[in-house]
């Protein structure tokens, strides 16, 4: 009868800081790795070994969203995890996302909110990188469609365990130092 069955799917406006890039000077993130066209069309931290879920893993992207300059060009690729609300080690769903100068968690297009492949419910939200420790929130957020806005730059987002994050000069960032790839 024409109806037409959509997946569950959450929505998520991330902010972070990434301690490598940072420049606290200019309060942005430097696009160094941009501006010399090595940041793959592809994700990679499938091929690296990272958990994918719920649909996550093998995102790319057109080569025209680096094209993009200023504060809202592309740093690098991040994982966006959503956890279990009860068990927090465990990762329902994923989603390679990318990372504006400005701190910005966008979609593949490169300037929309990030959309996981789950079910409106609480969730831990974990934010990855591949040369920085992974950030987690302290407790689980409702999510739903409506883009849930999720600032890890803020001291009033509070994070899972202690000192999650660096404090540079008053920017809290991803600490630099996951070797894993």
């Amino acid at each position: 009868s024409g109806c037409l069955s959509v997946p569950n799917t959450v929505t998520l406006a991330m902010k972070a800081w990434l301690e490598g890039p940072y420049d606290s000077a200019a309060g942005l993130m430097r696009d160094d790795l941009r501006a010399a066209s090595v940041i793959p069309t592809t994700e990679p931290y499938t091929a690296a070994g990272f958990t994918q879920a719920g649909g996550g893993g093998g995102e790319t992207i057109l080569p025209s969203v680096l094209n993009v300059t200023g504060s809202n060009a592309i740093v690098d690729w991040v994982l966006v995890e959503l956890r279990n609300a009860s068990t927090p080690s465990q990762i329902m769903s994923t989603r390679a996302a990318l990372i504006q100068r400005d701190g910005d968690v966008v979609a593949l297009d490169g300037a929309s909110p990030v959309v996981l492949n789950a079910a409106a419910d609480n969730y831990y939200v974990a934010l990855r990188h591949r040369n920085h420790l992974g950030v987690m929130t302290a407790s689980a957020v409702a999510l739903s469609a409506t883009a849930a806005s999720i600032d890890l730059r803020s001291a009033a987002t509070s994070t899972y365990g202690t000192a999650a994050r660096k404090d540079v000069s008053g920017a809290l960032v991803m600490w630099a130092g996951n070797v894993f790839l």
